[in-house]
């Protein structure tokens, strides 16, 4: 195992915590996953120049056009954490559940509807959206 200290981490893994203030055990898979995100990063971040980078527009072509969804998003990953992964920090647990095109379209089809958990199923198609995505992401960076 290996100690880890870091913020950006600490919501994306199931990491045990230490007695020490944010620093988390980690397994060898936990540290393969990490090194492979941080890879990744690396090689997307490589492949683009700054002044390429620099014409994503993030913050004024994303979290601008669709602020109440991203919210809604969110609101998703903290309901499913504290169901999935009760008492442990936010993060994204991908063993739990791996059927996204399959799940998205199970929530598409009650869309313009809230689930028994009062959250919207367009909210919850739209994470599986995402989730999906980022896996075909990280799939074509690690070809």
């Amino acid at each position: 195992m290996t100690l880890w200290i870091d913020d950006d981490f600490d919501r994306d893994l199931d990491l045990r915590p230490c007695r020490c203030s944010r620093a988390y055990l980690m397994t060898e898979e936990q540290e393969k996953f990490i090194e492979k995100r941080i890879a990744t990063a690396e090689n997307i971040a490589k492949s683009m120049g700054v002044s390429s980078r620099k014409g994503f527009p993030v913050a004024t072509g994303v979290i601008d056009y669709f602020p109440d969804a991203l919210l809604a998003i969110a609101e998703v990953s903290r309901v499913g954490n504290n169901q999935h992964n009760p008492g442990t920090p936010l993060h994204w647990d991908r063993s739990k559940s791996q059927d996204e095109a399959d799940a998205l379209l199970r929530h598409f089809i009650d869309r313009g509807t809230l689930d028994t958990d009062g959250l919207r199923h367009s909210a919850k198609v739209a994470w599986r959206a995402l989730a999906l995505l980022q896996k075909e992401i990280e799939s074509d960076a690690g070809k």
